[in-house]
């Protein structure tokens, strides 16, 4: 398939009254040709034994644009994207909040943003030192033991828990086939544990919204060799069982695994050991600010409990008589499960998350996780009136609400949020989680002022008054100010084109 094909394949995701409508941006291999570059460079000779013969031959099919053609591509681009620099991000479960420009000037300056992993290690004391220093942050704000800094996300950061649990599992010789995962929790727990070989048993929610107990007891047996838990959890939740949560499983010799994704909640406030966690990783792109998602990369440090610190992969780093050493081979620790991924993992968020941790100090982080809670709950005292709140009451830093004030209205959760776009507003996450009907798991993170927030509120008020009042036709239109409009969401997924060939 060419380019113009995969083009006109992502346009017929496009209602089709729109679409002549639109300002559609071309594909980059559409702009400039693979026979041209951008800048003249002479013909030259050029010998390695890095680069084997056939690929250094090889055409790597890349368009020749302009400086002037490649900016104004990317500019424009960006200029079709909605960011957290333009308004509230209220994504439940993702803690998309603002990036302190601090943080960037840091991560840019010289010393940092010009380094590479394969320099000598006399010659990156700085950056190591940092790094250094920023473990003993996280684990004075965790409490627990140790630290692994190269998990690249969330994801991977539980896969480094899950493995150095099964390791030390392995090195005490114990057959454990299962883990309990809550039926609310993240996509990336169950696949996290299938990945590593495990059987998943799920443990349902109870009526207020928290794992059931009983039932959790009931399945803990040594065949179980971990339980998976976010605290708080995915409705927002605080689980007030944790302690006994902690003791039973550790009662039945299993490990507790604490999904960090919502840190940002408690952050400053509890120390995950206390609360008889064995690991966790850091979302560094939640709790502590380095750009999320398209902005990343992200960075998923795992701390582990003093029964775990043995089991984690490498590198490490080391403090030897004033000097920062790295540990590369695991036989050097010859607990540690291996190697997880190459190098020490995304520094520049390490210095993005370090800036953040010493502007902010022991009473700032404190405060971060009071105001996301704050202003969450803010937002569902606005709300309950006019929306649904699945669980009522305190909520941590996100409110769920669920599509029961849509019924009879022909409004579904989709064509909510879809009409949110149209008010200038991102929608929050919806359909998630699975256990709340047409979920909308909203928050607002502690970066949101009272005002923003009060403009946030009033444009959903408005939009539940209108669908109450049988404004069908609004919603089944919505966005009409959005670039590309309403998608046709079954086409784009059953069209689904993910390579470029000419």
């Amino acid at each position: 398939m060419n380019s113009r094909s995969r083009a006109h394949s992502f346009k017929s995701a496009v209602n089709s009254n729109k679409e002549t409508e639109l300002n559609t941006q071309s594909l980059i291999f559409e702009l400039g040709s693979t026979e041209k570059s951008g800048v003249d460079i002479e013909n030259c000779e050029f010998s390695s034994n890095l680069i084997g013969e056939s690929l250094r031959n090889k055409k790597i099919g890349l368009p020749g644009l302009s400086e002037p053609e490649a900016i104004r591509y990317f500019v424009n681009l960006s200029k079709k994207n909605y960011s957290i620099d333009e308004g509230i991000y209220p994504l439940g479960s993702c803690t998309m909040k603002h990036n302190p420009r601090l943080n960037e000037k840091l991560a840019r300056l010289d010393g940092f943003a010009n380094l590479h992993p394969l320099q000598p290690v006399n010659t990156i004391q700085g950056v190591l030192e940092l790094m250094f220093e920023l473990s003993k942050n996280l684990l004075e704000i965790t409490g627990m033991e140790a630290v692994a800094l190269s998990p690249a996300a969330g994801a991977q950061g539980e896969l480094c828990g899950i493995l150095a649990i099964k390791q030390a599992l392995e090195n005490k010789r114990e057959n454990r086939s299962k883990i309990l995962v809550p039926d609310s929790a993240h996509g990336t727990n169950p696949s996290t544990a299938a990945l590593c070989g495990y059987e998943i048993e799920s443990v349902p929610s109870n009526p207020s919204g928290r794992i059931n107990l009983d039932i959790l007891i009931e399945k803990l047996n040594d065949k179980v060799a971990a339980l998976m838990l976010t605290n708080p959890n995915t409705c927002g939740l605080f689980e007030n069982d944790i302690l006994k949560i902690a003791e039973e499983v550790h009662k039945r010799g299993a490990y507790l695994y604490c999904d960090g994704a919502n840190f940002n909640a408690i952050v400053g406030k509890v120390k995950p050991s206390s609360l008889g966690i064995d690991a966790m990783h850091l979302n560094l792109h939640k709790t502590f600010s380095t750009p999320h998602g398209g902005g990343g990369p992200g960075s998923g440090p795992v701390v582990v409990s003093k029964q775990l610190s043995s089991f984690l992969p490498v590198p490490m780093i080391k403090k030897i008589n004033d000097k920062f050493e790295i540990i590369e081979n695991e036989n050097k620790n010859t607990n540690s499960f291996g190697r997880l991924k190459a190098f020490h993992g995304q520094v520049g968020m390490f210095i993005r998350a370090y800036s953040y941790i010493l502007s902010h100090g022991s009473d700032g982080l404190k405060q971060v996780a009071e105001d996301a809670v704050l202003n969450a709950n803010y937002i569902q005292s606005k709300l309950k009136e006019h929306l649904t709140v699945k669980y009522p009451g305190f909520c941590m830093h996100e409110v769920l609400f669920d599509d029961q004030f849509l019924k009879g209205t022909e409004v579904s959760t989709l064509d909510f949020a879809k009409a949110m776009i149209d008010k200038g507003i991102h929608p929050m996450t919806i359909y998630f989680p699975l256990i709340a009907s047409g979920a909308m798991l909203t928050e607002p993170t502690e970066t949101e002022s009272k005002k923003d927030l009060d403009n946030f509120c009033e444009k959903i008020i408005d939009l539940a008054k209108k669908a109450k009042e049988g404004n069908r036709n609004l919603f089944s239109s919505s966005p009409t100010k959005a670039v590309l409009g309403r998608l046709n969401e079954t086409a784009a997924a059953r069209d689904l084109i993910l390579t470029y060939s000419e």
